[in-house]
């Protein structure tokens, strides 16, 4: 009966991810069936590592994050949890051959959460979106190309590209809470106090430059995970634009949000673009 615990295990991960990210859920969707778990599972694991430095707050957060790495490698090492979702996690780590670094690299930032406010070099901010967002992709791919490492060697700098835009807009996106709810400022050189419009295009510019070198990669995905990478890319690229269009008061005092109708609209244009093969 261990196979029904770990497809319970399994539809855990998944749920995490149809609660906490609409969005993301709905990309994971566009994937072949055959590695929609896996995702499921990575973003599990990521979602409650974040979850606990950024919303456990009146918890012991660094009691938890470091109970949380602890279970995992039990997990690993034993090859069952009772915390399903580490259960599906470290499953989906053994089958597609993810490296231990990307998951030290992942946990160093959720550490860093708990202790930095402000990121004040490029060094230390590009660290951090690394630890927190490109090694997140890197695992994706890991499961895009079926754990073969000559493949993944071939995609690794695109996808790394493409975390880091993701990460920048959600920082973008996420300025309010960041600034005024955690008080943490991840861009370096940026005094959020006096957020202008010229900050904010530097910062866009940065971003289009990481999409642009991310579509490379995007279109020369496996079948199966092309579509949702490309869901996702084009999901992202039209709240940046919304952001861009966004007068910077506004980012400082509200979160911007699409619309699930946007969201809608999105998706059956990305499909059509990608069955008329203009992907590649």
């Amino acid at each position: 009966m261990k196979q029904l615990f770990d497809d319970v295990s399994f539809k855990c991960s998944k749920l995490v991810t149809k609660d906490y990210s609409t969005s993301f859920s709905l990309a994971v969707y566009m994937f072949s069936p055959s590695i929609r778990d896996a995702i499921y599972s990575i973003y599990g694991f990521v979602r409650f590592a974040d979850e606990i430095v950024d919303s456990f707050h009146g918890y012991d957060k660094e009691n938890l994050i470091n109970d949380f790495e602890t279970d995992y490698y039990k997990a690993y090492c034993s090859g069952i949890s009772l915390n399903p979702i580490l259960n599906s996690f470290q499953q989906t780590v053994k089958k597609y051959n993810i490296s231990d670094d990307l998951i030290q690299a992942f946990l160093k930032s959720m550490k860093m959460d708990l202790i930095k406010l402000d990121y004040n070099s490029k060094a230390e901010y590009e660290e951090y979106i690394y630890g927190s967002a490109d090694v997140v992709g890197l695992m994706c791919l890991k499961v895009f190309v079926a754990g073969k490492e000559h493949k993944y060697e071939a995609l690794k700098s695109e996808a790394m590209r493409l975390g880091s835009a993701f990460q920048k807009v959600n920082f973008l996106r996420d300025l309010k809470d960041d600034n005024l709810i955690l008080n943490r400022n991840y861009f370096p050189g940026v005094d959020l106090n006096s957020f202008d419009e010229n900050t904010k295009k530097m910062i866009i510019n940065e971003i289009n430059e990481d999409f642009k070198i991310a579509y490379q990669g995007i279109v020369k995905l496996p079948i199966e995970a092309k579509f949702g990478v490309y869901t996702a890319y084009v999901y992202y690229k039209k709240l940046l634009k919304k952001l861009e269009n966004t007068p910077c008061k506004e980012i400082g005092n509200t979160r911007i949000r699409v619309s699930n109708y946007t969201k809608a609209i999105l998706l059956a244009q990305s499909f059509v673009t990608y069955k008329l093969r203009l992907v590649e």
